[in-house]
């Protein structure tokens, strides 16, 4: 088999379609307008394929099944085209992460003679591993959704509340990254990224905590709880910042009033845990006031003298570290 005829298999494989409609088409046979399937395709991130034939019977129901949802109330239009455009952005993140982390499996199959080619093992792949990986991922979905669903639902809040919430925003970034970053070649630096927001994520969801994003040289986390918060902190410092293959981190910590929106979150205590981080020292953490004020004789504070943080004014910054001898429950 050819490499045209490989691409073509595996882009079946992975598809379980065949392309035979247009836009115009797909919306007939859908029962949508033109224009409302192509308000869909693009909320999902896919460009306008024009007159190109770009769509198979798997799209057809799939816009049947949001079609029916508007119409029998399930779902109101701009609702669904909401959700749907989060559906795109959050599977094409998924996708191009899924592909370049398989890449460096490809090499290594190639390389020991299990396939002739990448494009050849990327075929096998997707026959003996896409199905169990879906099915993965539908499960891994419905548990994300419930633990969502249940932190909404713990705040007990008032409607207008539900998307506002009281939180303690963490900001970990790696020190002297751009510099670093230029004395390595392209491998070694995405195995550095890897390596830090890997370990990152496991510490701060071992103490509870959600990673909102990560930004290649930084981690961007929330907790309910400013002590987790702490400790999440200071253990990044002891156990990434301390790390022989990296480098070593800053965190900022500030509490209060953050908006959840579109997989994000915004507001001041955003803001100004980024501030903070940005000004501490190598393998420290910096707390505003909000957090300081709720932490127990588990920590040491300092306060530091006051510096202008750009969109703050001047900040008297706050150090933390953990007591000797101090051990938690």
């Amino acid at each position: 088999m050819n490499r045209s005829e490989l691409r073509e298999e595996l882009v079946a494989l992975l598809l379980q379609d065949e392309l035979r409609y247009t836009t115009a088409q797909v919306a007939e046979r859908g029962g949508v307008g033109p224009e409302q399937a192509q308000r869909l395709w693009r909320a999902l991130g896919f460009p306008d394929p024009g007159e190109t034939v770009a769509f198979g019977d798997a799209d057809v129901r799939a816009i049947r099944s949001v079609q029916a949802g508007i119409e029998q109330g399930v779902l109101e239009d701009d609702t669904t085209v909401r959700l749907t455009r989060a559906l795109g952005q959050t599977m094409a993140k998924l996708a191009d992460w899924e592909v370049s982390t398989l890449i460096d499996q490809l090499e290594r199959d190639v390389g020991a003679g299990r396939a002739g080619s990448r494009l050849e093992r990327a075929t096998w792949l997707a026959q003996h591993a896409a199905p169990v990986f879906e099915e993965l991922m539908l499960h891994v979905w419905r548990r994300h959704l419930a633990a969502a669903a249940a932190r909404l639902e713990a705040l007990g809040a008032a409607d207008e509340e539900l998307l506002s919430m009281q939180m303690t925003v963490g900001f970990a970034d790696l020190s002297r990254f751009t510099s670093l970053s230029n004395s390595l070649d392209d491998n070694d630096l995405a195995a550095l990224v890897e390596r830090f927001e890997e370990r990152c994520a496991d510490l701060i969801t071992a103490q509870g905590g959600r990673v909102i994003k990560t930004l290649g040289d930084a981690i961007l986390y929330v907790s309910p709880d400013p002590c987790g918060a702490t400790r999440t902190a200071l253990d990044l410092v002891a156990q990434v910042g301390s790390r022989d293959d990296l480098p070593a981190i800053r965190v900022g910590l500030a509490t209060g009033s953050v908006i959840s929106r579109l997989g994000d979150v915004f507001g001041p205590p955003v803001n100004l845990a980024a501030r903070l981080s940005h000004v501490a020292r190598s393998n420290r953490v910096l707390v505003d006031d909000d957090t300081a004020a709720t932490l127990g004789q588990e920590f040491e504070q300092r306060a530091l003298p006051p510096r202008p943080l750009r969109g703050f004014g001047n900040v008297s910054p706050i150090t933390v570290s953990q007591r000797r001898g101090f051990r938690t429950r």
